[in-house]
């Protein structure tokens, strides 16, 4: 798979995708709403069981709990951790489709390096051309079809 500044790549099919507000940076940090430049691997697949059936055996289905540490300082940055947690974090189960699927990139993943950035995700857009956090985005019917694609260790190689 390949981020470049036309969309994503994969299978041999273009995916139109939005990306971080930040623009595609080589330099990410904690907060800067970039997509981090480099060869990245997927490392998981989470889903709301309550909207879809799972998309793939590898997934991990997303519960009421769950939560994404964001917090630079937090023995446990940039991980999947359970409420309640007192850090700072994201909710994974949001009421807004976005992250009914997702794709979990291994940027500054096990163990995490303190401010050098957390979540960076293949999720749901909200909307085309709605830049993201610095996570890549597709519409839903496209993010089904990558998933379908996937595996864990996959490339995702961002320019």
């Amino acid at each position: 798979m390949r981020l470049s500044r036309r969309g994503l790549w994969c299978g041999g099919r273009h995916y139109p995708c939005t990306i971080g507000k930040g623009g595609v940076r080589s330099d990410k940090r904690e907060g800067d709403g970039a997509t981090p430049r480099g060869v990245h691997h997927i490392e998981a697949m989470l889903y709301r069981p309550d909207r879809m059936a799972s998309p793939a055996v590898w997934a991990t289905p997303i519960g009421p709990r769950d939560l994404w540490s964001d917090a630079p300082d937090a023995p446990d940055y940039n991980s999947l951790v359970r409420a309640p947690y007192g850090a700072s974090h994201e909710v994974l189960r949001r009421a807004d489709p976005m992250y009914d699927l997702i794709l979990v990139l291994d940027w500054n993943y096990g163990p995490a390096a303190p401010h050098f950035g957390s979540a960076i995700f293949i999720h749901q857009w909200r909307r085309r051309g709605f830049a993201t956090e610095g996570c890549i985005a597709l519409s839903r019917a496209d993010l089904r079809s990558v998933a379908a694609q996937v595996a864990p260790g996959t490339r995702v190689i961002v320019d």
